[in-house]
């Protein structure tokens, strides 16, 4: 093998991908935390919402989980425009994400909303609370709670992705490094170190996570 590595060249544009890192982490909160709002209004609306609503919600849950990630950002970077909806790169990157992740958290989080004993529900009832008091005070922690694992692994699953949203040139960490490899050719080094940075950032979401968990779960669930 007559390859020559050459990571110094890494060092020289690491303040690049570090800026692109930080776009990435900046995208992927964001996106987890309206995608996590769209989810709970989606999943009440499924719950409790008017049939034709429902069927709406479901409509819109059924059309971004079985089409690709890829085409929907097109159509928001791409195609809204023709009806006069314009978003620069990174607005169209965040907005497909949360649009992505607020369809698959809605199931998530509809299974939490179903797995809430149904008696929790009728005390509510009896209370003389209406639905969205019911569902907001009663139904939704333990909901959370139970579902958080899945919501976190889904979340961590929207900021890998979100390398995707480098095809319309946002600036994150994926789409930096393209243009910087164009530039010298070292697309091994490059590659193989934000690689690495992918793996930090997915560790440090889990640790993130995992932290949140026990300060609003578990806590909690002790208490109980």
């Amino acid at each position: 093998m007559t390859y020559v590595f050459q990571f110094g060249i890494v060092l020289d544009n690491l303040h690049l991908l570090l800026e692109g890192a930080w776009l990435t982490i900046r995208l992927a909160a964001t996106a987890m935390l309206l995608g996590l709002i769209l989810a709970v209004v989606c999943a009440y609306l499924r719950t409790a919402g008017a049939r034709s609503v429902r069927a709406l919600v479901a409509a819109y849950v059924e059309a971004i989980r079985n089409t690709p990630f890829l085409v929907q950002l097109y159509i928001v970077f791409f195609s809204l425009p023709a009806i006069g909806i314009r978003f620069d790169a990174n607005q169209a990157a965040l907005a497909a994400m949360v649009v992505n992740l607020g369809a698959y958290a809605t199931e998530i989080v509809r299974a939490g909303v179903q797995s809430v004993p149904a008696g929790q529900i009728e005390v509510g009832l009896a209370l003389g609370l209406k639905r969205l008091q019911i569902y907001r005070l009663i139904v939704l922690f333990p909901a959370v709670k139970a579902v958080f694992p899945a919501l976190a692994s889904q979340f961590i699953l929207v900021m890998l992705a979100s390398s995707v949203v480098s095809v319309i040139s946002a600036e994150e960490l994926t789409a930096v490094t393209d243009t910087i490899v164009a530039r010298n050719f070292r697309s091994f080094e490059f590659y193989f170190v934000i690689t690495g940075i992918y793996l930090a950032l997915s560790l440090g979401f889990q640790a993130l996570f995992a932290a949140v968990d026990h300060a609003l779960f578990a806590r909690w669930a002790d208490r109980a």
